[in-house]
């Protein structure tokens, strides 16, 4: 593996002297961290520890608290100490201990109890990979919570921004469409929580954005009150540390659930490139930008002689090529909508190319795809494609989509392996 591909992944450290213990969480993490995306040293002792810190830059570290050379946590405060978020791992439950190191600014506290134990403490590195990319905006009027509120994201390692009341906070929101949860406090000046609420959800909906509603006051109507205006979810203060980041990951998680329907839906099961009917809908909306003036190419391929392929080689070998296919254009093309049409039938849209820009492009692509194959057991495979390119707009996307394939099937009939384009 070269260097660069190397230095992409996350390093992760645990720290375990419990040969037993050890070999649970190495199980584990085998079969939930993707090896492509982390790799993970191991330590049996403070000393260990510490060689490893003082060779490598680390992502997050999985530590036991009592080890037989730092048997009061000193492995913890010198993980904390070189800014590395820690997971700590303990054989006993102290409401003490726990309070003491939640202070000193852990990721979590995890009793050494079962094996869903270990599990959990490992989908927490999964868990933070995801939040470094989460916008979260904190908005509350008192500078001590807010700056509390933002230390304890933080250790989760989201991206905070902050607001001092709800005008604020639609002046943040909008210079940031992408933030994914709002914490706001309910008394403010400006705007209250309740009415921040209402405008957010004039702009997004709840599968988009989460809300969780805070306040000190006990009026028991107030969690319902920010539901009912718009809100996830709702936390009393004074709240406990794992209480929030709980209330935080649940509400995340259920955003991302439905996201993940909605692409899988969108997705060709094969190739994993978009299906048509996601095609279609992306593609509605840069026709309309092209009918302003703004240039679309529409490219339609297939692979040359599938079913002479598939009849040669079997269905295998032809899903193979399929998959390589898809795995092609999303390399060459990721800033474009590539999908997979149906059967050996691929789609590229264009915007911001003209007609000689998308030929270039669709013939280096065909180069490419000729030259690179795919290996199926001992044996190598080939193939080659015909593409048709349009930029003519004619009267809807689909009439462009229909002029692409005219001009596919004239590369047929020129021989194959071509390019076709309007001109």
């Amino acid at each position: 593996m070269s260097q660069s591909m190397s230095s992409q992944k996350k390093r992760i450290l645990v720290v375990e002297d419990s040969p037993i213990v050890l070999k649970i969480i190495r199980h584990i993490i085998h079969q939930e961290l993707n090896s492509k995306h982390y790799h993970v040293d191991y330590a049996e002792s403070l000393a260990e520890a510490q060689a490893c810190v003082a060779e490598h830059q680390y992502f997050a570290a999985l530590a036991d608290l009592n080890l037989p050379d730092a048997p009061d946590g000193e492995v913890v405060q010198y993980i904390l100490s070189n800014k590395i978020p820690c997971i700590v791992l303990t054989g006993s439950y102290s409401e003490e201990r726990r309070e003491k190191l939640l202070m000193m600014g852990i990721v979590d506290y995890v009793v050494k109890e079962s094996r869903f134990s270990y599990a959990y403490a490992v989908k927490l590195i999964q868990r933070l990979s995801l939040n470094e990319h989460i916008k979260v905006l904190v908005v509350e009027d008192s500078t001590t919570a807010r700056k509390y509120l933002r230390t304890l994201l933080e250790q989760h390692l989201f991206q905070v921004l902050e607001a001092e009341h709800g005008v604020q906070a639609l002046d943040v929101y909008r210079a940031h469409p992408d933030i994914r949860l709002i914490i706001t406090d309910y008394n403010m000046p400006e705007m209250d929580g309740f009415e921040l609420v209402r405008q957010i959800r004039t702009q997004s909906d709840k599968s988009d954005l989460a809300i969780i509603g805070l306040s000190s006051m006990e009026k028991g109507a107030l969690s319902a009150k920010f539901i009912k205006n718009g809100a996830n979810d709702f936390l009393q203060k004074p709240f406990f540390p794992e209480e929030l980041h709980c209330r935080v990951i649940h509400n995340l998680e259920s955003i991302e659930q439905i996201q993940a329907l909605n692409e899988a839906a969108n997705r060709d099961y094969l190739t994993n490139l978009y299906n048509r009917r996601y095609l279609y809908s992306a593609g509605e909306e840069l026709y309309k930008s092209a009918q302003q003036g703004r240039p679309l190419a529409v490219a339609v391929m297939d692979i040359d002689h599938f079913k002479s392929f598939n009849d040669s080689y079997g269905h295998e070998a032809g899903d193979a090529m399929l998959v390589h296919m898809g795995e092609l254009l999303s390399e060459s093309f990721s800033r474009f909508v590539t999908a997979r049409l149906g059967g050996e039938e691929f789609c590229v849209l264009l915007p911001g190319l003209s007609q000689t820009q998308a030929r270039t492009l669709m013939d280096q692509f065909r180069l490419r795809f000729e030259d690179e194959g795919v290996y199926l057991g001992d044996n190598y495979l080939q193939a080659t494609i015909s593409i048709g390119v349009t930029s003519y707009l004619g009267h809807s996307l689909d009439s462009m989509l229909h002029h692409a394939d005219e001009l596919l099937y004239r590369a047929k009939e020129m021989g194959r392996n071509s390019v076709v384009g309007d001109v």
